[in-house]
């Protein structure tokens, strides 16, 4: 069975910086606190409108900690910060300035050269490539066209209907036993939390989750520290 590792997403640490503009608290502090725990990686999505993390923080963090992640978009003068600073992953996801958050993965339906040229770029500059796409067939197939080595699964809609059925899950089965079987390294994330996240890591074919709003809302009441703890009891107990 493939190991499972945890990515913490810290982007609303930076969240409640923006909010006073000022220099606290620190998401470089809080990446520290994440590894110290126990987490594997430090996912961060710099956004065309920086409503969170700041370039400053990718040029601080790039440097410090052992895994990062980078969500970024297309956007040339992001892609040029990436692949200067060369993470060690890379995630290209869909961005719209008006959504809250990330809504869905990539639309890879039609062709797409600006998408191309951006994987292109990433893995020439030695990141680990990753598409954020749907649990769909016919996404995981453009996914595999494209050349990446990893497709992370958007769980967005188990995540807003896991109480109510079990066919978004089952979805995700399908979807992570479909890429694994075609070669790609199985990630996932959205909207995953303390009481959600049992069934998806139990799926042996994923070997990555990243998750940052649920904890960083749980270290608010009891620290960054324990509430990274908490997730990877979860988590690793999910294969047991």
């Amino acid at each position: 069975m493939t190991p499972q590792r945890l990515y913490i997403n810290i982007d609303h640490v930076a969240t409640v910086r923006q909010a006073r503009r000022t220099d606290e608290p620190d998401p470089l502090e809080a990446a520290r606190l994440c590894e110290a725990a126990g987490a594997d990686g430090i996912t961060v999505h710099l956004r065309e409108d920086r409503r969170h993390i700041q370039d400053d923080d990718v040029e601080r963090l790039a440097p410090a900690v052992r895994v990062l992640n980078l969500e970024l978009a297309t956007s040339p003068e992001i892609l040029a910060l990436a692949c200067r600073l060369r993470p060690y992953q890379a995630t290209i996801v869909p961005e719209r300035r008006e959504e809250v958050t990330t809504e869905g993965g990539l639309d890879l339906r039609r062709p797409n050269p600006r998408l191309r040229e951006t994987i292109r770029r990433l893995d020439q500059a030695g990141a680990r490539v990753s598409l954020f796409i749907d649990p769909d067939p016919a996404a995981l197939d453009a996914a595999k066209d494209l050349g990446v080595p990893a497709i992370e699964l958007h769980t967005g809609r188990y995540a807003h209907t896991w109480r109510q059925s079990d066919a978004a899950l089952d979805e995700l089965r399908r979807a992570a036993r479909y890429a694994a079987d075609m070669g790609l390294f199985v990630h996932a994330g959205h909207g995953l939390t303390y009481l959600n996240v049992v069934p998806v890591a139990a799926i042996p074919e994923i070997e990555e989750l990243n998750i940052g709003h649920s904890i960083v809302s749980r270290a608010v009441m009891v620290g960054m520290g324990a509430a990274v703890a908490e997730m990877l009891h979860l988590v690793r107990g999910a294969r047991r």
